[in-house]
């Protein structure tokens, strides 16, 4: 019987130790996340934000690179922080290409402009990436997956991804 009770108390010590440490892991995950900047804005006329670009981009001999995702994806977020915190894209984008993040929420799916640059998009998971030119045409839609490394993403993989789609 004595045996018993311990094993019951011993059961139940890892059940519950298990528990506070994953409901920890998850309350880390959701403060990590809660720090990360919010690029994505479901009240956005995207279509109109997009026209601006392209007026800019004509001007500018740029691309625009439109990430595609939303606050609630924490690998958008997380991209959107490596991107500006990592020097040598930060440069890149901010010299070579205009950039714009098209939201993809509940409150607001922007059905039209996928639908536009991007009709097989929501096949690839968030975030995405979308290249127009400087006339609105889709150069290239792709996945972000491939840029991963780890918990984070690759420099090198990223900065030869952009720069494949600078304009010419």
């Amino acid at each position: 019987m004595m045996r018993n009770i311990r094993l019951f108390l011993c059961g139940a010590v890892v059940f519950f130790g298990t528990v506070v440490l994953q409901s920890k892991a998850f309350s880390q995950q959701a403060t990590a996340t809660e720090e990360l900047s919010k690029p994505y804005r479901p009240d956005a006329n995207a279509q109109n934000d997009i026209d601006q670009l392209l007026v800019q981009a004509k001007k500018e001999k740029k691309n625009i690179i439109i990430q595609a995702g939303g606050n609630w994806c924490v690998w958008c977020l997380k991209f959107n922080d490596y991107i500006h915190k990592t020097a040598s894209v930060d440069k890149l984008l901010k010299t070579r290409f205009l950039y714009y993040h098209l939201n993809y929420s509940k409150e607001n799916k922007n059905e039209v402009v996928f639908q536009k640059y991007a009709p097989e998009g929501n096949k690839l998971g968030y975030p995405f990436f979308i290249f127009l030119d400087r006339n609105g045409k889709t150069l290239h839609v792709q996945e972000s997956g491939s840029l991963e490394k780890g918990k984070g993403y690759d420099e090198e993989k990223v900065l030869n991804f952009f720069t494949a789609w600078v304009a010419k």
